[in-house]
């Protein structure tokens, strides 16, 4: 051990994360034992944060020694298998009633397995979804704890220091039992792939459709930061036009290669959804609209071959169509979110886990990527109505969608025409008809499924009567 005395909280990985969340529970009056799995950058960690209450350790053993009890660990390592390999190393030194945290964004399936194994063993394990990045690790995030409650309370004075800090509070909540908090942010990130890509979209139309400029870009963003869309996603992104190149002068965003990766949680939130018969379109999109920027020498390869409609701007006065894409894109993001919202119902319901919608758009509004505005218009909406249907049915949200949803269609016509694709903003369109539609065209889906396979249908004029089948083909 390289320092004496006694912890309060362990940190186990000192990567980005790790470190800058040891750090903000160290400025909060905590005394933090840390953890690496090589020495060297646990060294290393401590010669760059002289005079802070740190202890480094350089073993799981002298970790738990070092630690007061109950104990309260958290794990800051790469999701799947290592997860496995910290707690077997760490299970053998612990005793009843001590915590181990995985921060990490671990599929909720894992969390609900290694929730249950160790709760056999007497042991408390909480799965915690963590956003807010380097930034909202260091300074405050918002936190996602799932797992035993009891074991939540013991964490809690710590995560409520940490956690970001807004006007009703802490930016944390327990989210359910077993997996709940990993699924919330499974989502949160989910609903953060939809949200890029709806203005990644508005970015496109701007700049193909109106010729806009990168410094032109940043003031259109600056500004509607100050409106209905404000929230961070919205700020950083006025923020990224005005960046210049050093080296070239030329507007650095306009350097970026066209290819955006992602980690697994986006490809998870669809699959999810897929198992619990929910529908995330915008969300699809997103996740489909980076596959396809990762084929960027096909991309090329096609655009030198494949007919595409003549060159052309929007007709009209572009101060107008500005203001026609933030209304489109402030009713798409209502869309993804209230897709997103209801995935969660969906699995709350199925797990039983009893989260509280509101309370996640409460500990969403600080810390996290997909901090906006309107998420307290959600929180408003859940808390009048815990079990309200879609997060569309809401009165303040049918009254802002009868506003912006006539420029989202607007939208989605004029970039058609254009050839200027725009999967998520079409997405979210369908998907709003598609619901509020009382009349859909699957009655013929499934007469064809009849047709070819006898799967049944029910009669609009006799449904008491129950499924039916009809010889279709004779």
């Amino acid at each position: 051990m390289a320092n004496g005395g006694t912890a309060s909280f362990g940190v186990v990985g000192l990567g980005v994360m790790g470190a800058n969340l040891a750090l903000n529970v160290e400025s909060r009056g905590f005394t933090v034992a840390v953890y690496n799995r090589t020495w060297d950058k646990t060294a290393e960690f401590l010669a760059a944060n002289p005079g802070k209450k740190l202890i480094g350790v350089r073993t799981c053993a002298e970790l738990a020694a070092a630690l007061e009890a109950p104990r309260r660990i958290l794990l800051m390592v790469k999701a799947g298998e290592p997860v496995d390999q910290a707690m077997a190393e760490l299970a053998p030194h612990l005793k009843a009633a001590d915590i181990v945290v995985d921060g990490g964004n671990s599929l909720f399936h894992d969390t609900r397995r290694r929730e249950a194994a160790w709760k056999q063993k007497g042991l408390c394990f909480v799965g915690c979804g963590i956003s807010g990045g380097e930034e909202g690790a260091r300074h405050g995030p918002s936190l996602m704890p799932g797992g035993d409650k009891g074991a939540y309370e013991r964490l809690r004075p710590v995560f409520e220091a940490i956690a970001a800090k807004t006007a009703t509070g802490s930016c944390v909540t327990w989210c359910g039992p077993d997996g709940a908090g990993h699924f919330v942010k499974m989502v949160h990130n989910g609903i953060e792939y939809g949200d890029m890509q709806l203005i990644a979209e508005a970015y496109d139309v701007l700049r193909k459709g109106l010729g806009l400029a990168a410094d032109e870009l940043g003031a259109v963003f600056r500004q509607w930061n100050q409106g209905p869309l404000d929230s961070f996603l919205i700020e950083i992104t006025g923020k990224i036009f005005a960046k210049q190149d050093a080296k070239s002068g030329k507007a650095l965003v306009d350097l970026v290669l066209d290819k955006a990766g992602q980690k697994g949680t986006g490809k998870w939130t669809a699959q999810s959804a897929l198992d619990l018969g929910v529908a995330i379109p915008t969300i699809a999109a997103a996740i489909d609209a980076r596959v396809l920027s990762g084929l960027k020498e096909q991309r090329v390869a096609a655009a030198r071959v494949l007919p595409a409609p003549p060159p052309a701007m929007l007709k009209g006065d572009p101060t107008n169509w500005i203001a026609t894409v933030h209304d489109a894109l402030h009713a798409a993001k209502i869309c993804a979110y209230a897709q997103g919202m209801s995935l969660i119902q969906a699995a709350s319901t199925a797990m039983n886990w009893g989260i509280e919608l509101a309370e996640l758009a409460r500990i969403w509004t600080g810390g996290c990527i997909i901090r906006a505005r309107f998420l307290d218009s959600i929180r408003r909406a859940f808390a009048a109505d815990r079990g309200l249907a879609s997060l569309l049915l809401d009165r303040d949200f049918r009254a802002a969608l009868a506003t912006t949803v006539p420029s989202l269609r607007k939208v989605c016509a004029a970039a058609t025409e254009l050839g200027i694709p725009l999967p998520a903003f079409a997405a979210s369109l369908a998907w709003y008809d598609s619901y509020r539609s009382s009349d859909l065209p699957q009655n013929l889906t499934q007469a064809q499924r009849d047709a070819f396979g006898a799967h049944t249908f029910e009669r609009t004029d006799a449904l008491a009567a129950g499924p039916v089948h009809a010889d279709w083909l004779r």
